[in-house]
């Protein structure tokens, strides 16, 4: 049975009419009902980047570390040393988490993971940024974001703990514009020597193609109807089932693949993530400037009587696409044997440049395989740019209990300790995670290079909601700063944007002041982008979420013993605020939690500053003089002082001296002014740290000496006094009480 393609079905496939006729152009013919699926993935913002790609060329992508630049392949790949690289990315898996957290969160694990190895190197650990509505409460609402929240976390300790990858680190945050749109980024990094870098090109006419890993199903057509349907707040509807993830099947895959690659058979590999086998046959084809041919009835399936256009859209997990050499096939078979993964020769590499797929030998689909995976079309869409926040006085904030406040603060489940996350989380496995979970960025060692490599994700989604542009580069800058915190250089950025419906004119004005911000501060601090992920369409019926540019970066620590720690140490020991007092109270967690306002303009960025700031704390981590190092960010002085007496399996108390002041107590402890670094070193090294700070020409204080059970904040004018234990008490299980909170 012919299907009659309908105007109606073309808008069904989110193709436009003008989309249409240019397909129709490019065949020289009407599509059949599996040529549309095939270019409605192909063409979707999901994989071709239509409504985003003239942003994302504004990223700087090169540099002497950069091997393998940003879109040139499935990661990037970027150059530590002695002939090691890393290979590292973010993706999203935002709409499948809604609609089935556990599976959803899963797969988007195991999506990050091949993506990784694809690229010939061993994935080493795993990262996480999670957004979700609140969670304290009793309403319908907090109910489904603690469901949400329990799903998404459950499904990533799942596939991570299969499969021995350990999740090192991440952020989590809860806002109300997250409802019921949770967003599910996850960077994966592995390791891997310059010469065993692969590529997914199908190379060498004649070549054969291998099909490898589970059977393809028809479970994972949401992903690719979510990626055709550019799906709106409007068309959630009746969303079918997500894909089902099998990290033991992911495992096998992995060894499989790494043991394929070094035995020097393959000519070219590719994942079949989005859109499954439709990207990764005419992807391969486009990059190796050759076609490819395959044959649908040699694909292994586990389901009967599936059509060519389920069999060709469907996501199913835990399946790659391999481009053997030509003689090699028996080494290929053995390895696969070996690893027990179901395979098929399913093809052949042509020469006439062409996507071929055939039916029991009957032709099915028949594109110009670059045509489809490069001639998308780009639109520049209609900006409207939001009214500047306006800057927010002190004196428009009412004055409350500061004492009650810090405890309001470190309450908020997203400046809580996130351990009730982490400890579902085996961050031990490998045997390489030396700073855990919780510090300012994550430190792994990764053995095979004898290298210590530090990470972290990072964005305020306030400050990209009020000040997109700003609020970008202060993701920038607050990742700079926690890997500088750590004893790290930062290397190379990986971005994940989460933005709302980009026809939306407001919505693209907020994506592209994001993109333009971190752009900017990229370049300015060395950190090249190596590739990432974009994902639009996120709506809840209160509209779309704060806009959330997450960035991930990766920076390396050249001697153990700079690897430096958040918390305090040992009483006696002398602190010190590297950077401003500040004053900034725009944007900030004090206002939002405290006074329940989102409102005033975030904290300016000063490059100057900044790189002055991670400067000299570098300077001074370098020469031996630090004993612990903290980022002043979310709630500023105050939870950050609190954080570093508390977040240590030791809790040491701390007292600290403001002196006189002209600003507000409240302004002193909450305000969220950026480039300050918390120190604390020896007594007896106080000189050399005040010489290196002034040579950097940064400010610089002493602010006090940690010792005792309390922490003590005091100006000439007023002094606050917190119980360590309580505060601990308050913060470390936040998150732990809300989940637990009666249903009834």
């Amino acid at each position: 049975m012919v299907t009659q393609i309908t105007p109606e079905l073309v808008r069904d496939h989110g193709l436009s009419e003008l989309e249409y006729e240019r397909i129709k152009a490019i065949l020289g013919r009407e599509p059949n009902i599996t040529e549309l699926g095939v270019f409605s993935v192909m063409w979707s913002e999901h994989c071709s980047y239509k409504n985003t790609r003239l942003e994302l060329k504004k990223f700087p992508t090169t540099g002497p570390q950069v091997l393998v630049r940003a879109g040139e392949e499935n990661a990037g790949v970027v150059d530590i040393g002695d002939g090691w690289a890393v290979a590292f990315k973010m993706e999203s898996h935002n709409h499948p988490s809604a609609v089935e957290p556990f599976q959803g969160a899963a797969t988007g694990v195991g999506g990050i993971i091949r993506d990784i190895f694809t690229m010939g190197a061993r994935p080493v650990f795993l990262l996480d940024s999670l957004r979700f509505g609140p969670i304290q409460g009793s309403s319908p609402g907090a109910r489904n974001n603690r469901r949400l929240f329990a799903g998404v976390v459950a499904g990533i300790s799942h596939y991570g703990n299969c499969i021995g990858i350990p999740t090192i680190g991440g952020e989590v945050y809860f806002d109300e514009s997250y409802e019921e749109n949770p967003l599910v980024n996850v960077f994966c990094l592995g390791i891997l020597r310059h010469e065993q870098i692969a590529r997914g090109a199908a190379k060498g006419v004649g070549n054969p193609v291998f099909y490898v890993g589970s059977e393809t199903g028809r479970d994972g057509l949401a992903g690719a109807t979510f990626a055709s349907r550019d799906l709106t707040d409007e068309s959630k509807e009746d969303r079918p089932a997500v894909q089902v993830g099998d990290p033991f099947k992911g495992k096998l895959l992995l060894e499989a693949c790494l043991e394929l690659l070094a035995s020097g058979c393959v000519a070219g590999i590719q994942d079949m993530g989005a859109a499954g086998l439709t990207c990764s046959t005419c992807e391969t084809a486009s990059r190796g400037g050759t076609g490819v041919q395959i044959d649908l009835a040699l694909v292994p399936q586990r389901e009967p009587g599936m059509t060519p256009y389920e069999i060709l859209l469907s996501e199913s997990q835990e399946r790659m696409l391999i481009i053997v050499e030509r003689g090699r096939e028996a080494k290929v078979k053995e390895i696969f044997e070996k690893w027990d993964l179901p395979y098929a020769l399913v093809g052949e590499v042509t020469d006439d440049g062409m996507m071929r797929v055939l039916n029991h030998r009957r032709v099915e689909v028949e594109i110009p395989a670059a045509k489809l995976a490069n001639d998308a079309p780009i639109y520049e869409r209609e900006v409207v740019p939001a009214p500047r926040a306006p800057e927010l006085r002190i004196e428009q904030i009412p004055a409350v209990d500061l004492q009650r406040s810090l405890v309001q603060l470190l309450g908020h489940p997203t400046i809580a300790s996130k351990n009730w996350v982490f400890r579902q989380y085996d961050h031990t496995v490998r045997a390489g995670t030396v700073v855990p979970p919780g510090s300012d960025a994550a430190v792994f060692y990764v053995r095979e290079a004898d290298k210590y490599l530090a990470a972290t994700c990072d964005c305020n989604s306030l400050y990209c909601k009020l000040d997109p542009r700003e609020g970008a580069r202060v993701a920038v800058a607050e990742a700079a700063r926690n890997l500088v915190c750590s004893g790290a250089t930062p290397l190379a950025v990986t971005d994940n944007l989460n933005f709302g419906n980009p026809y939306r004119p407001e919505n693209f004005w907020q994506l592209r002041e994001a993109v333009e911000g971190l752009a900017e501060a990229c370049g300015k601090f060395g950190t090249p982008v190596t590739g990432g992920n974009v994902s639009l369409y996120n709506q809840n019926p209160g509209g779309a979420i704060d806009p959330t540019p997450t960035v991930g970066m990766v920076g390396i620590i050249d001697d153990e013993r700079w690897i430096t720690r958040q918390h305090f140490r040992d009483a006696t020991d002398v602190i010190y605020l590297i950077g401003p007092i500040g004053h900034e109270m725009g944007a900030s967690q004090y206002l939002a939690v405290v006074h329940g306002r989102k409102a005033g303009l975030p904290p300016r960025l000063s490059y100057e500053l900044e790189m002055g700031v991670q400067s000299a704390v570098g300077r001074l981590i370098r020469k031996g003089l630090v004993k612990s190092a903290h980022d002043c960010s979310d709630g500023g002085l105050g939870v950050a002082l609190a954080e570093c007496c508390i977040s240590g399996e030791r809790k040491i108390g701390a007292a600290v001296w403001f002196g006189h002041q002209a600003l507000r107590f409240d302004q002193i402890l909450f305000n969220e002014s950026q480039s300050r670094v918390i120190i604390s070193i020896r007594a007896e090294d106080t000189g050399a740290t005040e010489a290196v700070c002034a040579a950097a020409n940064v400010p610089f204080a002493r602010l006090g000496e940690v010792g005792g059970s309390d922490l003590i904040v005091s100006t000439e004018q007023e002094m606050l006094r917190w119980d360590i234990a309580q505060l601990h008490q308050t913060w470390y299980f936040s998150i732990e009480r809300a989940m637990c909170a009666s249903e009834t």
